[in-house]
């Protein structure tokens, strides 16, 4: 009995240390409020969406909801208010796998809304499926979605400035590739429908947004903008719904004692969202609310712009709702088919100062 008991001890203080040491995230320490300011977080009607616009509004902020569920997104806009006791909490309809509802949601916004003073690109999908435009899901919803959004809404987010672009990645962007022909071709990133196949496409999807906002920080350099992303932690949401049902139940119990709830999983962004003293950082990895080093396809800056030119490729710029573009300069802001002003492929941010 008592060779049981000890086991048992020694197996309950394993546990804690690795918990405690390992899995369990550190704590967004900022006391900054928000009052007078503006955020969206993009897939944000659970999990460390949810819990990540639940801590923006508590602290005072009007926070708007891009979900692409209008019942599920008012139902968690409905939560936040009644537990923030904050009203300005509301929904705004976004489908990352549309790059029309992309234009659509940009549009709106900016003609309804003011201020945009942080932008968090936390919605991410694992699954098969393509995007309306023929992209692969994860692909199309983790990366290129909101590639268009942010540079769509960063003229809003200077004229706001100083302002910040938040995109939650994970570890596993160290084991992403980027096949350019593929890309090319709008064929998933690896082929197959297999779940080791729809972990490489999210994979993939990851080093994207590692390389986007290194880019994006190298092309905003002395603006009024920064931009971070970041590792949340080992964190079981709905993220993991697309995974097939007896992958979901073999996960389900070390899920519960190992991987933090999305409240603990919001920590980093709320970090890179909040925490004074960090612009300087811009364009940096962040995991457990501290500065971190990527890998090395991570802060690879030739094929950050690389990508970025790439992307730039796929949407069609056309003329301002005018229809004149004698007088506008090759460096300038260009409208899109919606009027919404999009980022044109040789843009110099100079002019956002």
């Amino acid at each position: 009995m008592s060779v049981l008991l000890v086991l048992v001890a020694g197996a309950v203080s394993f546990y804690v240390i690795v918990y405690y040491s390992v899995f369990r995230g550190a704590k967004c320490l900022s006391s900054v409020k928000l009052q007078g300011k503006t955020a969206i977080v993009t897939g944000s009607n659970t999990g460390i969406g949810k819990a990540t616009a639940l801590d923006l509004a508590k602290r005072g902020a009007r926070v708007i909801l891009a979900c692409r569920s209008k019942e599920r997104a008012e139902a968690a806009a409905f939560d936040i208010r009644r537990e923030s006791g904050n009203s300005q909490v509301v929904f705004m309809q976004l489908d990352l796998a549309s790059l029309k509802s992309v234009r659509s949601f940009a549009k709106t916004f900016l003609k309804t809304e003011p201020r945009l003073d942080i932008l968090i690109n936390n919605a991410g999908v694992m699954g098969p499926g393509r995007t309306e435009e023929g992209f692969s899901m994860a692909f199309g919803v983790n990366h290129l979605g909101h590639f268009l959004l942010t540079n769509l809404l960063l003229e809003r987010l200077q004229q706001c400035g100083p302002s910040r672009v938040v995109t939650v990645t994970g570890l596993l962007y160290r084991f992403g590739n980027i096949d350019f022909p593929l890309l090319a071709s709008k064929k998933d990133l690896v082929p197959g429908q297999f779940t080791w196949h729809k972990f490489q496409a999210y994979c993939h999807s990851k080093l994207c947004n590692v390389l986007f906002t290194r880019e994006l920080a190298n092309r905003l350099q002395g603006t009024k903008v920064t931009c971070y992303t970041l590792h949340p932690g080992v964190i079981y949401t709905d993220l993991c719904r697309n995974l097939s049902l007896w992958l979901q139940l073999l996960m389900m119990p070390f899920a519960k004692l190992f991987f933090l709830d999305p409240e603990g999983g919001a920590q980093t962004t709320l970090h890179c969202a909040l925490q004074e003293g960090i612009e300087p950082l811009s364009g940096r990895y962040y995991s457990n609310c501290v500065l971190q080093q990527v890998g090395a396809k991570g802060r690879d800056d030739a094929l950050a712009k690389k990508l970025w030119e790439y992307l730039d490729t796929i949407y069609a710029w056309s003329a301002p709702p005018s229809g004149n573009t004698h007088n506008v300069p090759d460096n300038t802001t260009l409208w899109d088919e919606a009027g919404v002003p999009c980022l044109h492929s040789q843009i110099n941010t100079a002019h956002l100062q």
